[in-house]
């Protein structure tokens, strides 16, 4: 696989934003240069021959989240957090645990994710609350997984790891980010733990309206739903800190890149058979810098709409 070309300029506008907690982290950079790639990851892990809460993921590894005082996803307008989310299914009270999701952060930590804001999102967020009830013992194994309309739940590695990137890379912070595919809600979710202001875009009706289902319990104040053409973006709520694109195309489409706020990031997966993420950073009005981080294997990015 050739890496894109650095320095890559396309043309068009605008400013970066402050952000809030973690400024420290986006000073340093995680690594870009790793091969790994979405089906290798979950390849590597090896299932844990313990307790009944963590058998479906591997052993727990020691790493440091961050303090209680984190923003909490289920934090409502008052500012106090729920002690815990709204869960849905037929998922035993041992999977639907925090300990399961914990366990699937140590994972994902070990793999190379250091981000404790991002990690302690992905453990706040019950991804078997996204999936349909057959599938949700399998909502804490490191792998994509149907949601139909021939799309899926992404990885939690590579959402993590997509996000740290996002955090990293956008040194004036995520004040407000736009989303490509919304598909059941997840990464949208996490991403509004990360961000002050999230958009997101879906084109498939059905799996709109099935977002709004999953998300409309946890009643996240700072998220907001569009149906429509994700490679048009929203240009009337341009310019973005940070665009992530849960769907891959031969190319990053130019109506995006010109909704990048200057001092914004872009990651998104590039490629039909052999795709990598893509790192695009916004460094002026008319110049873009672009980096290739790891392997990875996405759906298709279709244009259009499907009601």
């Amino acid at each position: 696989m050739t890496n894109p070309k650095a320095n890559k300029r396309f043309p068009l506008t605008l400013e970066s934003v402050t952000g809030e907690a973690g400024r420290d982290r986006a000073k340093a950079a995680p690594r870009i240069n790793s091969p790994q790639t979405a089906m290798k990851n979950a390849a590597r892990q090896v299932p844990a021959a313990s307790s009944s809460a963590q058998s479906t993921v591997a052993p727990a590894a020691s790493h440091a989240l961050p303090s209680p005082g984190t923003r909490h996803l289920f934090a409502g307008l008052s500012g106090k957090p729920r002690s815990s989310a709204p869960e849905r299914g037929t998922l035993s009270p041992s999977l639907a645990s925090p300990a399961v999701r914990k366990a699937m952060v140590d994972r994902i930590a070990r793999q190379g994710v250091q981000d404790p804001v991002v990690l302690a999102a992905m453990e706040n967020v019950p991804r078997h609350f996204f999936l349909e009830p057959g599938l949700a013992s399998q909502a804490y194994i490191d792998a994509a997984l149907p949601i139909g309309y021939q799309q899926t739940i992404s990885q939690p590695y590579i959402v993590a790891r997509m996000i740290e990137v996002l955090r990293a890379y956008t040194p004036g912070g995520l004040n407000l980010v736009l989303e490509i595919g919304t598909g059941c809600g997840y990464q949208a979710a996490v991403l509004a733990q990360v961000a002050k202001e999230v958009y997101s875009i879906e084109r498939i009706k059905a799996l709109h309206e099935l977002a709004r289902t999953n998300l409309r319990p946890l009643r996240i104040p700072n998220l907001r739903l569009h149906f429509g053409d994700g490679m048009l973006g929203l240009p009337d709520i341009a310019p973005f800190d940070g665009i992530i694109l849960a769907a891959a195309g031969m190319d990053v489409p130019p109506a995006l890149l010109a909704q990048m706020a200057v001092g914004g990031s872009l990651v998104a997966p590039v490629g039909a058979d052999n795709q990598v993420l893509q790192l695009i950073r916004r460094t002026s009005l008319t110049a873009w810098v672009t980096e290739t981080l790891e392997h990875c294997h996405f759906v298709p990015l279709k244009a259009g709409t499907l009601d």
